[in-house]
């Protein structure tokens, strides 16, 4: 599981265009160095994913390290503040046991709901819950969604304002 937050906390990827933006170049990238994916959900100031890398898989830190240059840049443009620092850091864990990985699917998928941006996590659009209803079994969809998150232990102390998101939901 990954976990990377901006600089400050600051929402330098506020509104839907700049989220789309970053949800999309996550996902794009992603594909691109062979990391498959299982949960993402992506905010104003951070982000989570839960991901396997399989054999010929580029590294996270390349990965992470181009992720985080290339959206720099963009929120950069965006701003008129070249060289600004935009992201802070990240965190990985290894998740090695079934149940930590099923509660740590769980805990992204849900983490729009976490913040309180939405009641229902599938209705958050930069997240992939809704990805995950429309396409896993439904006890399994169930399974996920039920899982008891209380015990996991994530950095995710951001705090989202009610102007960051777009909340048409």
């Amino acid at each position: 599981m990954v976990t990377a937050g901006t600089y400050l906390k600051q929402p330098f990827f506020r509104g839907a265009e700049r989220l789309d933006y970053l949800c999309g170049l996550l996902l794009e990238l992603a594909e691109s160095y062979r990391w498959e994916l299982q949960a993402w959900a992506v905010f104003p100031n951070h982000y989570h994913l839960v991901a396997f890398s399989p054999p010929g898989a580029v590294p996270l830190a390349k990965w992470t390290r181009h992720l985080h240059s290339v959206a720099a840049i963009q929120a950069n443009r965006w701003d008129g503040t070249p060289g600004r620092k935009v992201w802070f850091q990240y965190w990985d864990t290894p998740l090695t046991f079934p149940k930590s990985y099923f509660a740590r699917l769980g805990y992204v998928h849900r983490n729009a709901v976490h913040h309180g941006l939405v009641r229902e996590a599938s209705l958050y659009r930069w997240c992939s819950a809704g990805w995950l209803g429309r396409r896993a079994p439904a006890s399994f969809y169930k399974r996920i969604m039920a899982m008891n998150v209380d015990r996991v232990n994530v950095e995710d102390d951001f705090e989202i304002g009610s102007d960051d998101v777009e909340r048409r939901f």
